[in-house]
């Protein structure tokens, strides 16, 4: 027979509701008590009816991911995270495409909110830097945590991502790159604003002049870096390296490359942003700036259960680091040579 909560209460000695605190993850219960208990349900095979945990509680524990993002490789390892998170505690999640544009976004959130009495949402960029949603949220009282938001005062995680744009360029002029090309993000993301100005701000710390005509707009998909690239390399003076701002549009800047006839990373250093598995799956392995996007769907989540749970939450910054592959080299000395005499 399927063990209940009072047969696990009785083995353990304790109330069903001290039982129903540790399974809900409440205060109140000393660490002991709560191992005690833990330890009983696991030797029981103990596993809670979800309806009935609904129905006892009056709660829904469910939780949403709002997303509007074109890139599926950073999508599905902050998915993982979040379920990685949500899981741990029990709480289930509701992974929820919108449309950030669309003028009735803000009322299909409150309509999807209130039919599924969802108790709280993680915000992916655009949609966390919609300023009519988080209005209407902070207005209703509805638990909040976002990932890489402009307004770093809130609730989530953030990357501090014009320094690490920065430092890429730095690197890449440390290998003789003098024409070092950026494909921008989205326009609508604050990471796009924040990983040009970091390359910006590499090509001043190296003495780079800002060339607007190496600087193509993208939108974080591969048939956007494939089209950027296009351009840059039908360039009088073309880049001999060219930085993504994510691993999407890096990836169709080597397609777009070896469409053209050159050999990455000899004729062309390419380089990305976020270390998604992809960046290790494509020939050659991509050089990019590892971004944690697991880790930050994990830690977003959980600030917003800390949050939900017991009334608070931080903003959590996470570090991040270059990841040096294949898709990048020194420029010969020859293109160095004829480099040194472009204005």
């Amino acid at each position: 027979m399927r063990a209940r909560i009072e047969d696990v209460a009785r083995v353990a000695g304790v109330s069903a509701k001290t039982v129903s605190r540790v399974l809900n993850n409440e205060l109140h219960v000393s660490e002991k008590t709560r191992q005690h208990i833990l330890e009983v349900v696991q030797s029981l095979g103990y596993r809670p009816h979800p309806s009935a945990r609904s129905l006892a509680t009056n709660r829904s524990f469910l939780v949403a991911l709002l997303y509007d993002n074109p890139s599926p490789s950073y999508m599905m390892e902050v998915q993982s995270g979040v379920l990685e998170a949500c899981d741990a505690r029990r709480y289930s999640v509701l992974m929820q495409p919108v449309d950030a544009h669309d003028p009735g976004f803000v009322a299909q959130v409150e309509t999807l909110i209130s039919g599924r009495h969802l108790e709280g949402l993680i915000l992916t960029s655009p949609v966390s830097d919609h300023a009519g949603l988080l209005a209407r949220l902070r207005a209703w009282e509805i638990p909040f945590a976002s990932i890489s938001p402009r307004d770093r005062d809130g609730v989530g995680v953030a990357l501090d991502e014009r320094k690490a744009a920065c430092e890429m360029v730095i690197h890449l002029s440390s290998l003789g790159h003098q024409r070092i090309a950026h494909i921008a993000g989205h326009p609508d993301h604050g990471a796009s604003t924040w990983r040009l100005d970091g390359y910006r701000d590499g090509l001043g710390q190296c003495g780079l002049r800002y060339d607007a005509a190496l600087v193509v707009q993208g939108c974080f998909t591969f048939d956007s870096g494939v089209a950027a690239a296009r351009e840059l390399l039908a360039l009088a003076s073309p880049p001999s390296a060219i930085f993504a701002a994510n691993d999407d549009m890096a990836a169709g800047v080597i397609w777009a490359s070896s469409e053209a006839g050159l050999s990455v990373p000899r004729d062309l250093s390419v380089c990305g942003f976020d270390d998604t598995p992809m960046s290790r799956q494509i020939w050659p392995s991509l050089s990019t700036i590892r971004q944690p996007c697991r880790d930050m769907g994990r830690i977003a989540a959980d600030q917003l259960l800390c949050l939900i749970r017991e009334g608070v939450g931080s903003m959590i910054w996470q570090d991040f680091s270059l990841c040096l592959r294949g898709s990048t080299a020194r420029v010969p000395d020859q293109a160095l040579r004829a480099g040194s005499s472009t204005p």
